[in-house]
């Protein structure tokens, strides 16, 4: 067993904090520092950072540590403190603002089928702000149309899987050849080849709606956080970026 590095002890120290305070006051924390749609009345600037210390539930919380301790602390020991943490903190807000791209995308798809029927923005804005729908809506648009357009606007997204991708890539990229050990798996698999495995799969779901890994996922912030991860990774190494430690 590896030991834990000093910004990736202090960020399992903030996570847990926040997970406990969860616990104890779920809707208060949920509401204050999950990412809400900006367009809904419980969105602060903050939440685009804060929501990347909330998670779910446990085995959440725990599969996000883990790997942010098994990929994360490599990484740090070869950039540094500063450097692992500007990059970290980077993929996580390149996954919110994918994500929240994605959902405005959705929102406004949804927004301008019910327009078309003669309904005012004002007014279902209105009723969703209440947390309220008409089923009269799936009579007037696919029901993935409304689906995506509720959740959009009702899920807030919590957790620091968008850069722990960005953390995987980096690691796929800096160890290609690392041979990972994984309980689903008999055999050991190169990095190279299961990270970008696992963002495919992401990917997939996301764009079909399919998901092997289970409802209420963000998977457009996995990508989000992948692809942040991978442009900063390629310019660094374009520029020999990556040879300089920060501390």
């Amino acid at each position: 067993m590896g030991r834990i590095t000093e910004a990736i002890k202090h960020l399992l120290i903030i996570n847990i904090l926040f997970f406990v305070a969860t616990n104890l006051y779920p809707e208060r924390m949920y509401g204050l520092f999950s990412l809400w749609f900006p367009e809904n009345g419980n969105f602060d600037w903050w939440q685009l950072v804060s929501h990347m210390f909330m998670h779910g539930g446990f085995m959440h919380i725990l599969f996000n540590m883990y790997a942010l301790w098994a990929f994360g602390g490599p990484l740090e020991q070869m950039w540094g403190k500063n450097k692992f943490l500007f990059f970290y903190f980077s993929a996580g807000l390149g996954a919110a603002l994918i994500h929240t791209g994605v959902n405005y995308y959705y929102f406004n798809e949804g927004m301008n089928a019910l327009a078309a029927s003669g309904m005012g923005s004002e007014q279902v804005l209105q009723i969703i702000g209440e947390g309220k729908y008409s089923p009269d809506w799936y009579n007037l648009a696919p029901k993935s149309t409304i689906d995506n357009f509720l959740s959009a606007f009702n899920t807030p997204a919590v957790g620091a899987s968008g850069a722990i991708y960005g953390i995987l890539v980096a690691f796929g990229m800096s160890f290609p050849n690392s041979e990972l050990f994984l309980i689903f798996l008999p055999v050991p698999i190169k990095a190279k080849y299961f990270i970008p495995v696992l963002i495919g799969l992401d990917l997939f779901s996301g764009v079909t709606g399919y998901s092997i890994f289970g409802s209420g996922i963000a998977h457009f912030a996995h990508v989000g956080g992948a692809l942040f991860g991978f442009l900063m990774m390629w310019y660094w190494k374009k520029n020999q970026f990556n040879k300089n430690r920060w501390d």
